[in-house]
């Protein structure tokens, strides 16, 4: 019987249709449910899904502002680099044109230094040859003396007369070479006495 009873509760009933009791206990949980989700949940995912926005976005400013300050250094480091090789040029072209000044000043020192030494050995080359050529004199002139006293016979006088006598022998025997032998022979002094 209890099975016929069920048999025909479910004939009048439409499955399609729930019982009144599951609607307002399931409506009630719906707004349950929703009054929880839209308490706690929802505004717990707007704030993350704002949190989440934000970072992407702030990412992406800090990406554009990290692009932007890179791009400024990178700008101002090929400025100074540029700035670098042509303080760098100058540099070496400074230091070429020094080297060459020192060079051109150290070649007029040693050329004004080899003329004052070229100088100073021929004003000591002319001293020492006017020396040399009155010590020989002196000394041609003692022999020419020694031997006109062997000629003569007798001691001569070694006044300044005969040196100067001697002297000019000497001079006229100096200007052959200078001139040809036919004025050397009439500048040669005749002797005093003869």
């Amino acid at each position: 019987m209890t099975s016929a009873l069920i048999l025909a509760a479910d004939e009048n009933s439409n499955p399609l249709i729930p019982a009144l009791g599951e609607v307002i206990i399931g409506t009630i949980a719906f707004a349950v449910l929703c009054f929880v989700l839209m308490k706690f949940a929802f505004p717990r995912a707007e704030v993350l899904y704002a949190e989440r926005r934000d970072k992407i976005e702030g990412g992406l400013e800090r990406a554009e502002k990290t692009q932007a300050q890179a791009q400024a250094t990178l700008e101002q480091y090929r400025a100074q680099l540029a700035e670098a090789r042509s303080e760098a040029n100058a540099i070496r072209e400074q230091a070429h044109e020094d080297a060459r000044r020192i060079r051109e000043d150290m070649r007029r020192e040693a050329e004004t230094e080899r003329e004052e030494r070229l100088a100073r050995f021929e004003q000591q080359l002319a001293a020492e040859r006017l020396q040399a050529a009155g010590s020989l004199r002196r000394e041609v002139g003692g022999i020419a003396m020694q031997l006109s006293e062997r000629i003569v016979g007798h001691e001569l006088q070694r006044d300044e007369s005969q040196r100067q006598l001697v002297d000019d022998f000497i001079a006229g025997l100096e200007s052959p070479s200078s001139s040809n032998g036919a004025a050397a022979s009439s500048a040669r002094p005749v002797p005093a006495g003869s």
